[in-house]
């Protein structure tokens, strides 16, 4: 038989989310490469599959990715997965998947949940575009600085947090987002699903009173209106943020009206003759 790498979904709570293709796949190949072996044995073991594991983490991937290559080449057939989800997402997984591909060798994706699109349809925020970010910097300031860089994504924000820090996290959302809303999804699958939803500063506030917080925890932050995708886009391009100040910040530096007019439709998207009238106004 051909040589074969399986990508594998798997439950990311609920076992009955484990499809016959993923039971079969697991069980027809030669070996299962995992993170955990003993989180991947308990799900072996739920559905009476005997297949050698073998750790395959992000601390040895890049050093075993060319022998499973060589293995694959030879006609063995791999299963990888994660301790939950789909690989490949914010995984390392990826890197053995292109070093596949490179070797010209066959690669399946056989679906399971993820946590990404389970929570974005579960916080019933805008969905019809999103960014997935995975985990952000721990330290605090460089948590901030990324939030801000993602502030002009015209989309929904999927982070991945523990709980130990989601507080922490969702207090840093609603300094650098105060009037978008967010939502808390966590245990998804799981007997204790729940999903907190509301403005950023009332969600950081609800959760920080909790004090202790269980279960993996994915972060869904509402995209930008186009009011606020505006302004700051405007504040990274060091423009003024409204049309008065760009008005008074014009005639201040003696720029003519007609060409301070001109300038600004082009900037502010609004007719030439309106933003006219309002300089003569000012």
């Amino acid at each position: 038989m051909a040589g074969l790498l399986s990508i594998v979904g798997t439950p990311i709570g609920n076992l009955s989310d484990a499809s016959p293709r993923v039971i079969e796949t697991l069980g027809g190949a030669d070996a299962v490469l995992c993170e955990d072996t003993r989180v991947t044995g308990k799900l072996m073991s739920a559905f009476d599959l005997h297949v050698r594991l073998e750790r395959c983490d992000e601390n040895v991937i890049a050093q075993r990715a060319a022998g499973i290559v060589e293995r694959i080449a030879a006609g063995e057939r791999i299963a990888f997965v994660s301790d939950a989800g789909m690989p490949g997402v914010s995984d390392p997984g990826q890197r053995l998947v292109d070093a596949a591909l490179d070797a010209g060798l066959a690669v399946e994706v056989v679906p399971g949940p993820s946590a990404v699109t389970c929570a974005l349809v579960a916080s019933g925020l805008a969905s019809e575009h999103f960014f997935f970010e995975g985990f952000l910097p721990r330290k605090k300031s460089a948590q901030l600085a990324r939030l801000e860089e993602l502030a002009t994504i015209p989309g929904a924000l999927v982070i991945y947090e523990s709980p130990r820090r989601v507080a922490e996290t969702l207090a840093n959302v609603a300094e650098v987002f105060p009037v978008r809303h967010a939502a808390l999804v966590r245990e998804l699958t799981k007997l204790h699903e729940e999903c907190v939803r509301g403005f950023s500063g009332e969600l950081a506030e609800e959760i920080a009173a909790r004090g202790e917080v269980r279960g993996e925890c994915v972060v869904v932050i509402a995209a930008p209106t186009a009011e606020e995708l505006d302004e700051r886009r405007r504040a990274v391009a060091g423009c003024p943020a409204s049309l008065e100040d760009a008005i008074a910040e014009g005639l201040a530096a003696g720029e003519p009206k007609s060409a301070l007019a001109k300038r600004l439709a082009c900037e502010f998207k609004l007719p030439k003759s309106d933003i006219y009238d309002a300089i003569l106004a000012h």
